[in-house]
């Protein structure tokens, strides 16, 4: 029940009050959900650059069983934040903290994690560029060496984290029961890359750009980006029916409001891009994408949208067949935003707890109330 301390709450609040009572020092415990971090020291990266002092932001909630069985580690999509996936993790939740001990990853570059907005000694532009692959590296350490997980039931992500549960996957494939990537990819396709590039274009055509060294808040640039972000989101089947063409102004402008920052937030955001960009799984090991899918030993269910605009669908497919794995497809004219308007919860719970339960599969939008 809301407002009551669980076992371990108060199992937690004795031991230390027995550590004061015998004149040891009183340790403060992280509340459920709360922000952490955990130092890795210099990070080398694929490239064979390294991120100093790097530091890598998380989030624990639930329980971990004896046999350290439940562990489920979520990855963040492109700029989100470990605090915004809390609305999905909970007692009944997609993922069910009384069922699984829950770790929600902060990815490099999102200004929580080691990022060019936060890094003194190598801010902004200076910042290295990284690879989905470093993300998912820099997670391996925190559940091997940190969290001292030895195994986990699941890896999960929507978009850049379904890129990251793809990798995951692939190179540490013995890791994990399940990984679940929705609306990921494990290749950026040319329409990818075309979009990314031209967001990262209209950033630095920005008149405090300054050739990589910003000064002041970027408006212009981040704005045009927004713009090109916002038309990508959906189909244009969506925004057709839901932007009367008469209010297009009034929806620009509440767009350009949410796309403008400082120097900081828009080299995170271009070199997370980047990192989307570089995106080739099958690349990465020499191999076709059907050698790639061959490597996984876990078990995978896989969300697209066919109305993806955002992240070309494709790649995910073949992969998926190449499995075979249980594909589902989103049926809705929301593209990248489909699990906004087609709930997947109820089927990824379903496949947490009982994998053969689950087959491909179209989901369908629900009918709108006469």
């Amino acid at each position: 029940m809301r407002g009551m301390k669980s076992l371990a709450e108060l199992l937690a609040g004795i031991a230390i009050l027995c550590l004061t009572a015998l004149g040891a020092p009183a340790q403060t415990l992280p509340r459920e959900g709360a922000q952490q971090f955990a130092s890795l020291g210099d990070f080398k990266l694929r490239s064979g650059e390294t991120i100093r002092d790097f530091q890598i932001g998380y989030r624990t909630l639930g329980r971990l069983n004896s046999a350290k069985s439940n562990a489920i580690l979520w990855c963040t999509a492109l700029g989100g934040r470990s605090e915004g996936l809390l609305q999905y993790v909970g007692p009944g939740n997609v993922v069910d903290t009384g069922r699984y001990f829950v770790v929600l990853v902060d990815a490099i570059g999102n200004g929580v994690s080691s990022s060019p907005s936060n890094s003194k000694s190598q801010p902004l532009m200076q910042f290295p560029r990284f690879a989905i692959r470093d993300m998912v590296e820099a997670e391996h350490r925190l559940i091997a060496d940190v969290l001292h997980l030895p195994h986990l039931r699941a890896v999960v992500g929507v978009s850049m984290g379904g890129m990251q549960t793809f990798e995951w996957a692939v190179a540490y494939p013995d890791s994990m029961d399940l990984a679940i990537p929705l609306l990921g990819s494990p290749r950026s396709t040319s329409a990818d890359k075309l979009l990314w590039t031209a967001e990262i274009d209209a950033i630095q055509l920005d008149p405090a750009w300054h050739n990589g060294h910003p000064t002041g808040l970027l408006a212009a640039g981040p704005q045009l980006a927004g713009e090109i972000h916002v038309m990508n989101l959906t189909s244009p089947a969506y925004r057709s029916a839901h932007t009367d063409p008469a209010l297009i102004d009034a929806f620009l402008e509440d767009t350009r409001k949410e796309w403008r920052g400082d120097g900081g937030a828009a080299t995170d955001q271009i070199r997370q891009r980047q990192a989307v960009m570089a995106l080739d799984i099958p690349g990465e090991y020499g191999v076709t994408m059907e050698q790639a899918a061959k490597r996984v030993h876990a078990k995978m269910l896989i969300v697209v949208s066919p109305e993806d605009h955002m992240v070309n669908p494709a790649p995910a497919v073949e992969f998926a067949q190449a499995i075979p794995a249980p594909l589902v497809k989103l049926d809705s004219a929301c593209g990248h935003m489909s699990l906004a308007c087609i709930s997947a919860g109820p089927l990824v719970a379903q496949f947490l707890a009982d994998p053969a339960s689950v087959h491909t599969q179209t989901l369908h939008e629900p009918a709108a109330p006469r």
